[in-house]
């Protein structure tokens, strides 16, 4: 029996490359967790989240890591084990990026909590570990084979880009206070003009705008089928997205369906801007 090959050793050329794409995924997590880093309501939602909440966020942006990494991973990947060593990666960086400046800022002390410590670490992982893992489609370069898988992964594909950026945006507003002033400012009227608004600035952003990386209608497609099955679907990607969202931050709780609605409505808006922008930016 002859004897196994021997693995292919860890070259200089290939820690060079890897210690370029973590300094890289690090600097997308701090770029991409930067405002919420820096607010306060964040701070607060550390302390007083949910644990099974937290928890169940933490998981699902886990999963939400998988599939982009096979899109947009920080590093080139050769397959779903590499993809969901990649994902992992991201996660941990952007626990890392997340507790090294909450410590730099003085919001995290040692003499705090460890349940505090660890809930504030863990609610800024989430938009940090999806900046890590888009570090390589916007801090790279020429990353053709990214937009080969995009154009393989065809409709589904499509629909999953928009739920990460409606999720990543929607992310960023939901702990503020001011998106539940305006909620409770807004009449019906404006609502449903929001609303509008909404599917209309997705499709705008998309196709009609003509911004670099936008796309162009799929060959024969109708106008009316184009508006329903991209940009309706996509803003109704962004509804059930900011309704999680809410949910996950207690928003919803004690609130009338009127008063969800509303607010959902209100964070719909930029989920669906983050749907739009991750349609022509991932």
């Amino acid at each position: 029996m002859n004897p196994a090959p021997p693995l292919p050793s860890f070259t200089m050329h290939a820690r060079q490359s890897f210690g370029r794409a973590l300094a890289r995924a690090l600097a997308g997590a701090i770029l991409f967790s930067f405002p919420l880093l820096m607010t306060m309501e964040m701070w607060w939602m550390g302390i007083y989240l949910d644990r099974a909440r937290l928890l169940l966020l933490l998981v699902l942006t886990l999963l939400l890591l998988l599939p982009l990494s096979y899109f947009v991973g920080f590093e080139r990947t050769g397959g779903a084990n590499e993809d969901a060593l990649d994902a992992i990666v991201a996660f941990g960086v952007g626990a890392v990026a997340a507790a090294l400046m909450l410590i730099l800022f003085g919001i995290i002390t040692l003499a705090m909590p460890l349940n505090e410590i660890v809930g504030k670490i863990a609610i800024q992982t989430v938009p940090a570990s999806i900046g890590a893992i888009l570090a390589r489609g916007q801090l790279g370069s020429g990353q053709k084979d990214l937009e080969a898988k995009q154009r393989r992964a065809g409709y589904p594909g499509q629909l999953f880009i928009m739920l990460a950026g409606a999720i990543f945006l929607a992310f960023n507003v939901a702990p503020t206070d001011e998106m539940l002033l305006i909620a409770f400012k807004m009449t019906y009227l404006q609502a449903l003009s929001l609303m509008l608004l909404s599917i209309l600035a997705l499709h705008a952003f998309v196709y009609a705008l003509d911004f670099r990386g936008s796309e162009h209608a799929p060959a024969g497609m109708k106008f009316g089928w184009l508006l329903i099955s991209h940009s309706v679907a996509g803003y109704g990607i962004a509804v059930v997205v900011s309704l999680y969202v809410l949910w996950t931050f207690g928003r919803t709780d004690g609130a009338s369906l009127t008063q969800i609605a509303m607010m959902t409505t209100v964070l719909g808006f930029p989920a669906a801007l983050g749907a739009a922008s991750a349609r022509i930016i991932i």
